[in-house]
């Protein structure tokens, strides 16, 4: 069986712009792309803390340690500069890949520098059904 899981999540990132007029997708920095273990132009999900607004996108990679999240085209309807937003990845796996599972857990300040990153291992104990 094959599930879809969390790969990795960006946790309370601040919008630092919108760009309407873009042609669309969501731009991060580089730096924090890598750091969450997300791929320029990869599907993500993205959820607005400010407003409840969710939806889903590309990513494309912004320039390193500008610390910039940037909604384009249409997205940019769905939140202003200063909202908090979590971005989400997704993988799909099987269930033999879940005792191994640790997805990337980003958490940001108010400055989009990272505090942490973990590879929670809390999820593992909801699969020992697996070992």
């Amino acid at each position: 069986m094959q599930r879809i899981m969390l790969k990795s999540k960006i946790h309370r990132a601040v919008l630092t712009n919108a760009n309407l007029y873009y042609e669309g997708s969501f731009t991060i920095d580089s730096e924090l792309l890598e750091e969450a273990d997300m791929l320029p132009y990869e599907k993500v999900s993205v959820v607005n803390i400010n407003n409840g607004a969710r939806f889903e996108t590309y990513v494309i990679p912004g320039e390193r340690g500008k610390k910039e999240f940037c909604l384009n085209g249409a997205a940019a309807r769905k939140g202003a500069v200063g909202d908090e937003v979590i971005i989400i990845s997704y993988s799909m796996m099987n269930d033999d890949d879940l005792k191994d599972y640790k997805p990337v857990v980003i958490l940001v300040d108010k400055n989009n520098n990272i505090i942490s990153k973990t590879h929670s291992t809390e999820a593992n104990k909801h699969f020992s059904r697996n070992t």
